[in-house]
């Protein structure tokens, strides 16, 4: 298992580094320092000597992956991908374009408010689709599962701002039962989540049950889930107990690898209820086109897609004997 986990580790190393240079290029095509120096100014100061400053003032006024003034290692060295990108990798995140402040510092600070708000919504949603699932799985055929899967499909195909939209309306400014947006620290931030957090699960409903479901109806048409049945045992029982337990590795799939990305949050959610999470740190890194703070996202995104990756494979170890790596 250990020589399994080094492999996995070393193999995501080029693609790590892989990623960083994508997102470079990306960035030096699609949006270059002059286009970021152009919205950082605004439109009443750019000129060309305050772009330039700008760039200057910000470390990109040296050229993007060669510089080919330089002699020897300073080709490379004296750039602004190996200034700007290769500190990554070892989690130097620098400072922000727009404000210079302290994007580890903010990322640090900030996943506290995104863990609030993504891990409550992570373990109800959870447990709420399994447990509908199981129940539309032990009703198979009849009306219930009909139905059931009639209103996931419906669920599932509604935008997650209508959930949005519709929750803060009724629940906020109807019933007045929640605040809108807001955040504050402590246990005074509860009153603050628990309208995000059930907009969520709603929204997560639909295509939670639809997948749990069908992984359900699979496993209990097996060999021996039969033989469970011709045992005399009842239909809850072989539901609940064997044919669960033996479709842990895709509800595994699902759940594990979706645990690293609880420290972004929802990026949706955090900028509708103005909760200083790293997703709305995100979006708003988008919006003014500060490119420290989309790199070092898209980067931190990256290494915890592949923790949850191998996270995934060690789990199935728990729940399954027969798999082993070597």
């Amino acid at each position: 298992m250990l020589s399994y986990i080094i492999r996995r580790i070393l193999y995501a190393v080029p693609i790590i580094i892989g990623v960083n240079v994508l997102t470079a290029l990306l960035f030096f095509y699609v949006n270059t320092p002059d286009d970021m120096a152009r919205k950082v100014l605004g439109e009443k100061n750019v000129t060309p000597a305050a772009i330039e400053n700008w760039k200057r003032d910000h470390g990109y006024d040296l050229p993007s992956f060669v510089n080919t003034e330089e002699p020897g290692i300073r080709k490379v060295t004296e750039t602004v991908f190996f200034q700007k990108s290769v500190p990554l990798l070892w989690f130097d995140f620098g400072r922000s374009d727009r404000n210079n402040i302290d994007i580890g510092q903010e990322i640090r600070t900030r996943m506290w408010a995104s863990l609030a708000i993504s891990v409550p919504m992570f373990m109800a949603g959870v447990a709420v689709n399994l447990f509908l699932a199981m129940m539309l799985a032990y009703y198979r055929a009849t009306y219930i599962d009909i139905w059931g899967v009639i209103l996931a499909v419906v669920l599932m195909s509604v935008s997650t701002l209508f959930y949005i939209i519709g929750g803060q309306y009724i629940l906020g400014k109807l019933l007045r039962l929640f605040p809108i947006s807001g955040f504050d620290a402590g246990l005074h931030s509860v009153k603050f989540l628990v309208l995000p957090v059930i907009i969520g699960i709603m929204a997560s409903i639909g295509t939670g049950v639809r997948f749990y479901r069908t992984v359900f109806l699979e496993e209990i048409n097996k060999d021996y889930v039969r033989t469970a049945r011709a045992k005399g045992l009842t239909e809850g029982r072989v539901l609940f107990k064997h044919a669960l337990k033996n479709a842990m590795i895709p509800v595994l799939t699902n759940v594990v690898v979706s645990i690293p990305f609880l420290f972004y949050g929802s990026l949706i959610l955090e900028t509708f209820f103005a909760i200083p999470g790293l997703g709305s740190f995100t979006i708003d890194a988008i919006q003014s086109q500060d490119f420290a703070i989309v790199r070092s996202m898209v980067y931190l995104g990256s290494i915890l897609y592949i923790i949850g990756l191998i996270m995934t494979d060690i789990s199935y170890t728990l729940v399954d004997p027969r798999v082993r790596f070597e």
